[in-house]
Order: C-alpha cells, then structure tokens, then sequence
C-alpha cells in the first residue's frame, strides 16, 4: 500500500472509532411531599443535562414509607459520598438516599429518634464524613421540651448527641439550623420553633464542635424597622472559613463577632422588606456573592460580600408576582440555582442562572417542560413513575453535579 493511502486509512478508522461528544450528566433531586394523603411522599429525580431533548425530563421518583412525612430539609449540597439525608418533619424520619447511581437512586436508611429527640430539621457534613443534624424537640410526653444536635454517621447510626432538655437551659428555644466553624471548633445554631414561631427564636447559640457543649446563648438585636432579629434561620460560613452571616425569617441579615470568644455578639449589616405572612429563607454563599430568597420582591437577590459588614444587592431573578421562593440551592459548578417556594410555587421548580464573576441572576428559560414556553418543572400534571398522579409539593433541592458521559 502506498504511503499516502496508508495515513488516510488511518485517519477514516480515527474519525469513525471516536466516540461522539456528549455532555456529562446532571441531575436534579426533588424532595417532594404528596398532596393526597393515600400516596406516598416520594424523592423525584430531573435530567439537567444541558442538551435537547434531556434539559428538565423527569426520569423516575422513590418513593418512601407511610405517608404525609412532611418532606421538608435536605442537606444543602450534594456530599461526597452521595448519600443524601432529607427529614420528614411531620413524622419525626430521616430518610437516607443513596445516589451513588445518580439516575437510579434508592432508600437506603431510616432513623426515628434520637435518644428522645424528634423532628429533625437541618442536616450538614462533619469534617470527618459524618452527619450533624438538629433535632427541634424530645417527645410530646416529656412536654415538647427542647431537642438538641446529635452527629450520625451516612447511614444513620448514632455516635453521639447532646440534649437541651436539661435544666437551666432556655426551654423556649428549639435547634433549628447551624454551620460548622471548622477552624474556630465551634457551631453556631438558629433556633426557630417550627410548631410555633415563638419570639424566643431571635437566640443564637454557640456550641463547641469538639464535644458538643453549648458554650452561650444570645438575642439577635433589631434595626429601625424593628423585628429584623426574630425567626433565627440560617447561620453560613463565608470563604475565609472563620466568618460567619446568619439570616432571619423577618429579613434581617447578622455578622457575627468574636465568634472565638466568650462573648460572641452579633450585628445587623442588611435587611429586606417583609411580605405580610412570608419570610426571607434559605440562602447560599457563592464565592463573594450571598444569594437569598425575599418575597416580598418576589425574587432571589444576589449580594456582594466582599465586605461582610457591609453587603451591596448586583442583581435579583424576579419570578412571578403569585410566587414566593422559599429554598435555593446551588450546583456544584457554581452555575444554577434551583428554587422552591409556596403560592404560586407550591407545586413548581424553577432553575435560575448564575454568573460567579460578577455574581448576576437570572430565569434559566431553556428549563421548561416539552411543549410549552413558561419556565419551570411542574409537578401537578403527572403520573409519577412509583404509582399515582397527586400533586407533588417539592421542598428540599439538590443538584448532582456531573457525573459521567452520555450513560452512567
């Protein structure tokens, strides 16, 4: 064969034995409650690969025993392990979710109590692999006292808790969320009664993460407007690792100080107005940008940090004027934002797009449902995959990350 033939035989064998391009696979994890008090509560999953055909497809739902759980928090990130832990508040469950095949997830673990301690709120990642979460209260038989932190391992066993039932401690105060200070040994948790709203939820409580002691107690203070300090909700670290914003359900928005000291205090540096019966909630940190949900814009508004003491407002992805957006959660990649809400949200997911470097939001459009031009994912027009067609009411939100090429 001459020499020139050769090299193109070559390169048609070449051309023909590469593999098409394809996107890596992304999916979305939906914790959803059933709105039929006969179907089971059930965790969906959504293809977000950015490719036609796939942006927004449902691809199946697990559902999990007995019904009307109450799904409500998840873990906020996918962990690394990809064993993701979502409470049913009503219920007093932890249900754990293996997604180690992410288009195929299973149940995987249950836990009920902890050594009395009932309805598990918040879940986050332990330097060590493990699993802190808050429990709001012990049993109504011990007179619906205070519950406490415990740390499980991924699959829900327990390693160690600590209880507020104890006396001299604030029975009024109920653990709700918390952020891990890693280099500081220290926890700071919110401590909203979800039963109640009780005022006594403006405390923020410091807690050493070495042993689980509490080590003090505070009120959030107010502003001008006053009432900014009520409903604690959601502490988060910035990206020193030492720095720490904690929210409020009344739109406040706190910078805590002396965090490594005894006498941590804390200050309000922004706030939101409030919209009559619906709060401000979950927030993400993105870099220098903190993203948080303000209903009464009816939108998820982005802040620049890169001075804590002072966050500016860059950008806001105003939805529609019926929606209130409740919980966000951001992909891995730092490109997406997914959100869930009430009202007009109830049984809706809407995508928005990130920019990290000027910290810009908006609608993602391309994430919509065949046939139609409205963005989002509904859930009260399908018959689900595990049995049934009741309106799913999602809640808990998060992204896998991509996990491979065109099949996992």
């Amino acid at each position: 064969m001459r020499p020139w033939i050769s090299c193109l035989v070559a390169l048609a064998c070449s051309c023909t034995d590469s593999p098409a391009r394809t996107e890596p696979n992304e999916y979305l994890y939906l914790w959803t409650g059933s709105s039929d008090s006969t179907q089971p509560d059930f965790l969906a999953v959504l293809d977000v690969t950015e490719a036609p055909l796939r942006y927004g497809r449902l691809v199946t739902t697990v559902a999990v025993p007995g019904f009307q759980n109450g799904p409500h928090h998840t873990e906020h990130e996918m962990p690394a392990d990809h064993r993701l832990f979502a409470n049913g508040f009503k219920t007093g469950k932890t249900f754990v979710f293996d997604l180690t095949n992410p288009a195929a997830p299973r149940l995987d673990g249950e836990l009920r109590e902890v050594g009395g301690m009932v309805h598990p709120h918040s879940y986050l990642r332990l330097p060590n692999g493990n699993v802190l979460a808050t429990f709001q209260m012990w049993h109504a038989s011990a007179g619906a006292m205070p519950g406490g932190l415990a740390e499980l391992t991924p699959h829900a066993k327990v390693v160690r808790s600590t209880s507020l039932n104890v006396r001299g401690i604030d029975q009024g105060v109920r653990p709700y969320s918390a952020a891990i200070v890693k280099d500081l040994d220290r926890i700071v948790v919110t401590t909203t009664d979800m039963m109640t709203d009780s005022p006594a939820s403006r405390t923020i409580e410091v807690w050493r993460l070495s042993d689980l002691k509490l080590l003090q107690s505070f009120p959030l203070p107010d502003g001008p407007v006053g009432g900014e300090g009520l409903l604690s909700a959601e502490p988060r670290v910035l990206g020193d690792g030492r720095t720490v914003l904690v929210s409020t359900f009344n739109c406040g928005l706190y910078l805590l100080e002396g965090l490594d000291t005894d006498t941590t205090s804390a200050r309000l540096v922004a706030s939101f107005p409030r919209l009559q019966g619906e709060s401000c909630a979950i927030p993400v940190v993105a870099g220098r940008y903190y993203l948080v949900t303000v209903p009464a814009y009816h939108a998820v508004v982005s802040l620049d940090i890169s001075n804590p003491a002072a966050p500016r407002e860059v950008s806001r992805a105003t939805l529609d004027t019926g929606d209130v957006p409740h919980w966000i959660s951001i992909s891995p990649d730092h490109r997406r934002v997914v959100v869930t809400g009430y009202a007009g949200m109830e049984h809706k997911v809407v995508l928005l797009t990130f920019d990290s470097t000027n910290g810009q939001l908006a609608i993602d459009r391309r994430f919509r449902e065949a046939a139609t031009l409205t963005p989002g994912f509904r859930m009260d027009n399908k018959t689900w995959p595990h049995g049934g067609s009741a309106p799913g009411v999602p809640h808990g939100a998060v992204f896998s990350g991509r996990t491979g090429g065109p099949t996992d």
